[in-house]
């Protein structure tokens, strides 16, 4: 029973490659294990057959000596010849012991074989089962997984949406309270954490969908400039509060192109919102798109910290953090960004900026776009 092996399904669910590999292996190891009988085999049928012939050699060389030794001259001719008949006998003998063994070398190998051709298809049916075995239970738990991350990230962004309501609502009674300012800034607080909070939700929720295959995307037409001027808008505030300066570089006043208008502005959300989280006060973080060859360039120049070049790439896997106690997230924005614009056949990278800071460049092929 051959597995049904499709390679798409290997990409979507990364927990079949691991079953693929264990049944290779076994595969392999039965392999190794039959080769292993059958030269033992043929080596146990190799010494019978080694041990009759030394034996008969054995039996030979006696009496060839003993035909040697009266064969002279003194010896009548009648003895001679007898001693010749005898001579020809146990010839005839050792050819018939030689024939006997290896026609019981060849039947013991003969049935060898037969034995470990019926056992291969045993032996692969065996690892055949238990590949489909583990599928369905993988795919049991992906699918329980799944329904459960959907039905637990729904609950809690409905309660994360009451707590912001809640705290709205106590923003607009208390402008005529003694401690207003206090109090404002408190319900303020609350409302970032739970964005935040909605946020991260979100990311589990993506990451979840790129194991299963399943990431969302729905491109459509769509004016790219207007999308970098509506992501730096979003951003505006944050990066004033941080004394940051946050602008939009050399932009073009159109540029249409086919894309994901919710999924793109995710890939520049993530990309502004780390400039601003590594660029100190004072700094500046900048943004730009334009055609550069055949592709659509953006770009997010930042002076801040900085990434080593050794975690240039590093920086676009999963759970990647600044350092082991960095908090300020699940280290999930980048990777999804990089899933994200991969899927729209693009690319990512991260580059150090020749004086100081990082700059973030994501491409989109001009196949996508309609013009420019």
């Amino acid at each position: 029973m051959k597995p049904n092996v499709n390679p798409q399904e290997s990409r979507e669910y990364p927990e079949r490659e691991l079953t693929d590999v264990s049944l290779r292996e076994e595969r392999e190891e039965a392999d190794r294990k039959m080769t292993a009988n059958r030269a033992a085999t043929e080596k146990q049928a190799d010494a019978v057959v080694q041990h009759a012939r030394e034996n008969a050699d054995i039996v030979l060389v006696a009496a060839r000596k003993k035909a040697d030794i009266m064969a002279d001259t003194s010896v009548p001719h009648d003895i001679q010849a007898a001693i010749a008949e005898e001579r020809e006998v146990e010839d005839a003998t050792l050819r018939d012991e030689r024939a006997a063994a290896d026609k019981v070398v060849r039947r013991e190998r003969a049935a060898s074989s037969r034995m470990l051709t019926r056992l291969l298809p045993l032996e692969r049916d065996a690892t055949d089962q238990y590949l489909l075995t583990e599928r369905a239970r993988s795919d049991d738990a992906l699918a329980t997984r799944d329904d459960f991350l959907g039905m637990v990230s729904h609950d809690l962004r409905d309660l994360l949406n009451g707590i912001v309501v809640s705290s709205q609502l106590l923003a607009q009674k208390l402008e005529n309270h003694s401690d207003r300012e206090r109090l404002l800034l408190e319900t303020t607080r609350i409302e970032r954490y739970g964005a935040r909070m909605n946020r991260l939700i979100g990311d589990l929720v993506d990451v979840a969908s790129i194991d299963a295959g399943k990431l969302a995307m729905q491109t459509v037409q769509g004016d790219v400039a207007s999308l970098v001027f509506e992501a730096v808008e979003v951003f505006q505030i944050s990066a004033s509060a941080k004394g940051v300066s946050l602008a939009v570089r050399d932009m073009q006043e159109t540029c249409l192109a086919e894309f994901d208008h919710d999924r793109l502005l995710q890939v520049l959300a993530n990309l502004i919102a780390n400039s601003i989280k590594f660029t100190p006060k004072g700094g500046s973080v900048q943004v730009h798109c334009a055609r550069v060859g055949e592709s659509l360039e953006f770009c997010v120049d930042d002076t801040g910290e900085g990434i080593p070049s050794a975690m240039l790439e590093a920086v676009f896997e999963r759970f990647w953090q600044v350092g082991k106690n960095d908090r300020r997230g699940l280290g999930l924005g980048l990777y999804i960004s990089r899933c994200i614009v991969e899927a729209h056949g693009g690319n990512i990278r991260a580059e150090r900026n020749p004086g100081q800071g990082t700059r973030m460049l994501f491409t989109l092929p001009v196949s996508a776009g309609l013009s420019s």
